[in-house]
């Protein structure tokens, strides 16, 4: 099963342009990449404007690469996949859903404090997470200029107290990588991640 899941970055590659950077807005899946439904994804083109080009799909598994085509905020596979996925990072990741607390060390213009966390880990692995979650101030996005932030977890085996680095942060999602985290937690996640 191949699952774009919402909100991932997805880039069109179109010849004789820059690169696209896109957003899903909506979680897509199917049995094979051929077979995918459009992906509605954020973009800038008004209406009418159609591109074609090679898109880096960024799904559940991995990534892989695939022709595709851009109209009216849709994206539709048109080509096989020239490649076969590739694993992002070195570690197998988890998806589900892990509800969260926490806190983050922000550094904006009102300078640098920290912020209450509440929400869900939706993809974890031994090196890190993806965290949707809202601030205290309830607001639909995280505030800008997240560091890093100190999370508890609750996972299978119980609480799973880490300390998170940002990587990425988009809208209401957190990508970080783990800079510290309890070494039993760790011993009890790589099992929980390792082959199934």
């Amino acid at each position: 099963m191949i699952t774009v899941p919402a909100g991932s970055s997805l880039t069109l590659r179109c010849p004789g342009t820059q690169a696209i950077v896109l957003v899903s807005l909506a979680e897509v899946r199917a049995p094979f990449l051929a077979e995918l439904p459009p992906i509605p994804v954020l973009s800038l083109d008004g209406p009418g404007v159609r591109r074609i080009g090679v898109l880096e799909l960024v799904t559940a598994t991995g990534v892989t690469w695939v022709e595709a085509e851009l109209r009216n905020d849709q994206l539709n596979v048109i080509g096989d996949a020239p490649t076969d996925l590739v694993q992002r990072r070195a570690s197998a990741r988890r998806p589900g859903v892990y509800p969260a607390t926490g806190t983050a060390q922000v550094e904006n213009v009102d300078g640098r404090h920290l912020v209450a966390l509440t929400g869900r880990v939706e993809d974890i692995s031994a090196d890190g997470l993806l965290l949707r979650a809202t601030a205290e101030d309830q607001l639909p996005s995280l505030p800008y200029g997240i560091e890093r932030a100190l999370l508890h977890v609750a996972m299978p085996w119980g609480e799973l107290t880490a300390a998170v680095a940002a990587v990425d942060q988009r809208a209401d999602l957190l990508r970080g990588t783990f800079e510290w985290i309890d070494p039993a937690d760790s011993a009890e996640l790589t099992k929980f991640c390792g082959p199934r």
